[in-house]
């Protein structure tokens, strides 16, 4: 499904295991199947909710969103840049640091997607997402879901 509009929701159980689930919808208003759910412990909770807050904002959770930001475009759900983790046609020669095509950033497969964004968390951080700091430092309670 291209296109698709990824809906994260976040709770945790009474044993305080965290967890959070993502469903794949074709728009806003429609909803398919959970494509993943991920469990963890509680202590991660704010590193996790500060993620889905900085993807909110960076892409929507439309793996289809492009954007163009400073002479260079930036790809997917984690809006990866093609100027230094990515190639395509349009910034030759490109870092590529994770060794990617940035047209791989656009479908629903998240594998390579999570690789890169692992690579850029561990090099540069969270605040290399701009949306971060000033949208997902704090009043993290509102990305929470009561149910699932």
């Amino acid at each position: 499904m291209n296109g698709s509009v990824l809906v994260m929701l976040l709770n945790w159980t009474e044993d305080e295991e965290m967890r959070v689930v993502v469903e794949r919808r074709a728009s806003r208003t429609t909803t398919s199947p959970v494509v993943c759910q991920i469990r963890g412990p509680k202590s991660q909770l704010v590193f996790l909710l500060k993620w889905i807050c900085t993807i909110f904002h960076s892409s929507g959770y439309d793996t289809q969103t492009i954007v163009k930001n400073n002479g260079k475009t930036e790809y997917g759900l984690f809006q990866i840049n093609n100027k230094m983790w990515c190639r395509d046609n349009q910034i030759l020669p490109s870092r590529n640091i994770c060794g990617i095509s940035c047209n791989k950033f656009l479908d629903d497969d998240l594998t390579d997607d999570v690789m890169c964004a692992k690579k850029i968390l561990d090099s540069e951080g969270i605040d290399y997402w701009l949306a971060h700091k000033p949208l997902c430092s704090e009043k993290l309670e509102q990305w929470l879901c009561e149910e699932l």
